[in-house]
Parts: structure tokens; sequence; C-alpha cells
């Protein structure tokens, strides 16, 4: 098999001023994206935040309609927050739209209990809902007449038209649980965790295969790769310094954040994704971490000092 590398961004920290100055960022953003050989553009999925997310799927719509050649797709998106057939034809929508440019990943949702309560959702049964609504998704995508009888949902003759215009649609699973990297195997197209060290990333590359293996399965080996927080600048203080002001709290300890994040040139840069590649990593989504207003900044040096060498290999 021949691998293609790619690296996608995902927005960093969202400008909190007034919404025409949030709006104008998101259209600047999207500009360079699609100008730059930036590969993709990810969207977080929160049901609630103290600060600014996009919501996921909205967002991919204006992407999709601003854009000609970007790849877009929501990492992840929470599967139980969602109908299993809405989320379907949505991500269907937006493949037909953009030309088959959709790149679906879904998961179980952060480790917080008030938006699943919110939702609706018990949070106890997130795992459950999630592998349900994935094969009810798939179904959807797939089949000309889906009926089904499960624990969460059941459907009687639910045809969703039109079709992606990718043909399987491709549906990666994200998540750094072993019961995530089993749902990738037995169920999912791809792996893409986050926060998660490239010993770590390696491991579960391996129980990924395995768990696909034990089911009859086969996940790509150019289907895997993870979420980098990263800020480029050639004094490694320095961009320590900027970066850490917006490192999420509590989701590692500082060694796990040390070997999971890249801080510092370009080349830093390079080496932590050459680290990943080496566990069997080749598409990766890398998040500026830094202030609003250097966040454009950062992604065109990304763009410029690290993407063409790592997509040129």
């Amino acid at each position: 098999m021949q691998i293609k590398y790619r690296i996608g961004i995902m927005p960093g920290p969202w400008p909190g001023g007034p919404p025409g100055e949030g709006l104008d960022f998101f259209w600047r953003l999207i500009d360079v994206c699609e100008r730059t050989e930036i590969d993709s553009i990810w969207f977080s999925d929160r049901l609630s935040s103290p600060l600014p997310v996009l919501e996921p799927m909205t967002t991919m719509a204006a992407v999709a309609a601003r854009t000609r050649r970007l790849k877009f797709g929501p990492s992840v998106l929470i599967a139980p927050f969602r109908s299993p057939v809405l989320a379907a034809r949505q991500l269907a929508m937006l493949d037909y739209l953009s030309g088959g440019r959709v790149l679906p990943a879904v998961g179980i949702g952060v480790e917080q209990e008030r938006e699943f309560l919110a939702a609706g959702v018990p949070f106890r049964e997130r795992g459950r809902r999630t592998d349900e609504a994935i094969q009810v998704m798939r179904r959807c995508w797939e089949e000309p007449e889906v009926t089904f009888a499960g624990e969460f949902w059941r459907l009687e003759r639910i045809t969703v038209l039109p079709r992606p215009i990718q043909q399987p649609m491709p549906l990666w699973v994200g998540g750094n649980s072993e019961a995530a990297m089993r749902r990738a195997g037995r169920m999912g197209d791809g792996w893409i965790p986050s926060f998660i060290t490239p010993d770590q990333f390696r491991v579960g590359v391996d129980k990924t295969l395995t768990f696909a293996a034990e089911a009859g399965r086969e996940v790509p080996g150019d289907h895997f790769g993870t979420l980098v927080n990263f800020c480029l600048d050639s004094d490694p203080a320095v961009v320590r310094s900027i970066a850490l002001p917006f490192i999420p709290r509590g989701r590692v300890d500082a060694p796990t954040l040390d070997a999971c994040t890249a801080f510092g040139p370009a080349a830093l840069v390079s080496e932590r994704l050459e680290q990943y590649v080496q566990g069997g990593g080749s598409k990766f989504v890398l998040r500026p971490m830094c202030p609003p207003e250097r966040m454009l900044e950062q992604l065109e040096r990304l763009a410029a000092d690290v993407i063409p060498a790592f997509h040129g290999r």
C-alpha cells in the first residue's frame, strides 16, 4: 500500500470579542486553509463550553460552500447526542454538496456528564449508543432501505438520499481508551486519538489492528493518526510561555503533555510527527496553541515550513 501522509488543522482558541470579529476571522481562517497545502480542517463538538466552540455540522456546511479543495470533518462528532439517521443524512448531504470532501469521525464525548444530561442521554449509555449509532449510520449510507431494531433506535424502511459521493463513506473513531480502539477495529475505518504519546499511539495502533483481525475486518494501514497541539517559534522557552495558557487543564500529566505536543521550531514539529509515523500514523490534525490573533500566522508558518516536506514524503 502506498501511504499518503497528510496534515490537517483544528482551530485553536477562538476570538472572544464581538460576533462580527469572530465571523471575519472564520472566513480568513478558511481562506488560509484553502489557499495553502493544509489538507483538511476539523471542528470539535461540544454542547456546552465556557469558551466559543463552533458547532461542527453548520460550520462544515459553511466550509463546503466557501471552498473547492479543502477537506473537513468533526473531531469528533459525539454520536450519542444525535439521532444517527439525522447525523447520517447531514453528513451524506455535506459530502454530496462538497463533492466528496467530508471526513466523518465519531466518539463517545468528553467526561462531562452535564452535557449528556442536557442532551437527554444517560451518561452510562454513551458507549453502547455510539456502537449502535455507527451501525445505523453505515447502513443508511449504503443500503437503499433500512429496517433496524436496536436497544436505542428503531428504523422501519428508512431511506437516506442523496447518498454520499464517497462510497463507501469512511467513518473514523476517536478516543484514547481501549474501548475506543476496540470500536475502531471492529466497526470503524480508522482511529484518531488525542493527548497520546508516540509510544502509547504505537500500542493503540497494534491493538486496533488486533481487534479488527479478531472481527474478520481490516482497518487500512493509512487510516491512523492523532491530534497534536503545536506552536512555532525558534525559542522553545518563549513558545512554551505562549502555548501553555491555552492547553486544556487536567487532560494528561506533565510528562505526557511534553511527549504529545510540539512547542518550538519547525524541526521539532516535524520530529514529533515522525515519532508518530514510526508508530503507524499518517494522518494528523495540528492545533495551534496561541492567542487567537496569532493563529493565522501560526498556520501560515506550518503550511510553509512543515507541511510541504511531510506531504511529499
